[in-house]
């Protein structure tokens, strides 16, 4: 019985981590269109994808959130100036330094 049990909390456990992994996923996918279009508007003519990564990866789960919201309720300027806030932590600039030079062939 104790054998039975443990394996349906295994399957149950599981379950759970891979609906958390869809709902991260879809959250960051969500974020990151918000974000493109913050970096698009922000700086015509640059290419937005690898900054959005990087401020992406900058960025808690919980403001992940917030901006993944935006792509339902439309970007405000609190949307934009969160985007510029992580943006500007030592760790998205210095990913955003990095992907500057791989893209200019450093």
């Amino acid at each position: 019985m104790r054998i039975a049990l443990a394996c349906v909390t295994f399957l149950a456990l599981g379950a759970c981590e891979a609906t958390n992994q869809v709902a991260d996923t879809l959250a960051r996918e969500r974020a990151k269109s918000v974000v493109n279009t913050v970096v698009a508007q922000r700086f015509p003519g640059l290419n937005a994808a690898p900054i959005t990564d990087c401020v992406i990866d900058a960025a808690s789960a919980g403001e992940i959130i917030q901006i993944a919201g935006a792509s339902v309720t439309g970007v405000t300027p609190e949307t934009t100036q969160q985007v510029i806030t992580i943006a500007q932590r030592p760790e998205a600039v210095q990913c955003i330094a990095q992907n500057s030079l791989t893209l200019l062939g450093g």
